[in-house]
């Protein structure tokens, strides 16, 4: 069972009534896709608890942690804070304790000009963020030319089961 803890600053919150966004849902819904493009689809539908947390937050918060952590001193969309093993992850299946994924931050202000740029609603954006947070929780990563390619087709695969549009297509 998948469980994704959510904390959003107000900053993020829509400005009107129509436009308000649930960010709980769509980050359950982006966590689950990401999860069934992966090697281990049985973290979102086993009886072993698999948590995850989505902090979306200010771009002054992400430079932190980014210069922190990363010892980058700009904010950038979206960070990725591992917590399981890649042996964790496959004995996932198997009873347990709860398995805690890790953490992932977006930065608003960041991924709201990048929304922009390429003319999508910030929430689409933000679930590809998202679904490519999660992925790098579960051992995923693009440093490697074929390990990009890997990751991006899972990202592409996750966000169609959100009728999503390939944020990629432009750049092939």
């Amino acid at each position: 069972m998948l469980e994704v803890a959510i904390e959003a600053d107000g900053e993020w919150d829509s400005s009107t009534a129509t436009d308000r966004i649930d960010w709980a849902e769509l980050a359950q819904a982006a966590a689950h896709a990401a999860i069934a493009e992966s090697a281990f689809p049985q973290l979102g539908s086993g009886e072993r608890t698999v948590e995850l947390s989505i902090r979306l937050a200010s771009d002054d918060e992400v430079l932190a942690l980014n210069a922190e952590w990363r010892g980058k001193d700009k904010p950038t969309n979206v960070l990725s804070f591992p917590m399981a093993e890649e042996s964790d992850l496959a004995a996932a299946a198997e009873q347990g304790p709860e398995l805690m994924l890790g953490d992932i931050i977006l930065a608003r202000g960041v991924c709201a000009v990048e929304a922009a740029e390429k003319a999508i609603p910030l929430q689409d954006h933000a679930a590809h963020l998202m679904v490519h947070g999660t992925l790098h929780l579960l051992g995923y990563d693009h440093l490697e030319e074929a390990d990009a390619a890997d990751m991006e087709g899972r990202e592409v695969r996750a966000l169609a089961r959100l009728g999503i549009s390939d944020p990629y297509a432009e750049d092939r």
